[in-house]
């Protein structure tokens, strides 16, 4: 198996990279740019994969409100020149998509599965959707996975970090952190998303599949645990979303389903708080982290 991860020095890109079977072929933003269709042809033929890894995207949320030409070029338009690719070159893709693809569903207390509607709130979603239409309908054999919160290392560098390294940073120069507290999710390692990406491949998945840590919490649950496993004692407030200045509207709810993972014979990725604590210390930064957590699933 030869297989091209685009998107290889992001955070998710990194983990995979590491672990996936065969001959992997690394390819960046130079080798690979979603934005340029000649490099994506030219990427394809000269990595002649046989299966491609899709880790790239635009991913600046709140800017893709007043960019949306920007977010469409990366997320939607640039993934069906992909998938187009590699379609033409029977080469199978992997795409990675969000749990933003929901929350026009307000009412929602239930964890979404694979066949429930989407409704995006915000361009973000709604280019991230757009991708995943075009690379499900370009081949059967390819698959797309939803996932939630990612964080892993070295961090998304581009956004400035993940939330655990921005949370600890804000500590760390004791500037008062407020939170929203009224958007439930479930924060995921890139270290486990790549493990279960890893088995869908070894099990010959295709289609669309959710893949996060097991329980949910709302950011400001995330912060508060992210500090007890440190130890840090910060000034940590609980805000509603209404008071963020965020200019993108978030879901309230996107907590998503791995029952169809489970199903086909793969163990879900733990519950969110055992990866929380085996990021922290793999860090050196959990005096605390064999503690039990408080936060409820």
């Amino acid at each position: 198996m030869r297989i091209a991860v685009l998107g290889a020095t992001g955070q998710l890109g990194r983990d995979l990279v590491t672990r996936l079977p065969g001959e992997v072929v690394p390819l960046g933003r130079g080798d690979c740019d979603l934005t340029r269709p000649e490099s994506i042809a030219t990427a394809v033929t000269a990595a002649a994969p046989t299966v491609l890894v899709n880790c790239a995207a635009y991913n600046f949320v709140d800017r893709a409100e007043s960019e949306p030409e920007a977010a469409a070029a990366v997320n939607a338009w640039g993934v069906r020149y992909l998938a187009g690719c590699c379609a033409a070159a029977g080469v199978p893709l992997v795409h990675f998509s969000s749990d933003y693809v929901f929350g026009l569903d307000a009412t929602r207390e239930s964890p979404l599965g694979e066949n429930d509607p989407p409704g995006p709130l915000n361009v973000y979603g709604g280019t991230k959707l757009l991708g995943e239409y075009f690379v499900l309908a370009a081949s059967a054999k390819n698959l797309v996975i939803r996932t939630c919160g990612l964080y892993g290392r070295p961090g998304a560098a581009g956004k400035g970090g993940n939330f655990v390294e921005t949370m600890l940073r804000l500590a760390g120069e004791g500037k008062p952190l407020r939170v929203v507290d009224d958007q439930r999710c479930t924060p995921s390692s890139t270290a486990d998303v790549a493990d279960a990406t890893v088995a869908l491949l070894r099990a010959g998945a295709s289609g669309l599949f959710h893949v996060t840590n097991a329980g949910s919490c709302t950011w400001f649950e995330f912060a508060r645990e992210i500090f007890r496993l440190a130890g840090l004692k910060p000034s940590l407030t609980a805000i509603r979303s209404a008071e963020s200045g965020r200019a993108a509207r978030r879901p309230a709810f996107s907590v998503l389903s791995n029952a169809k993972l489970a199903a086909l014979g793969i163990p879900p990725p733990r519950h969110w708080t055992e990866a929380l604590a085996s990021y922290l210390i793999d860090r050196g930064l959990t005096p605390l982290a064999s503690r039990q957590s408080p936060v409820a699933p």
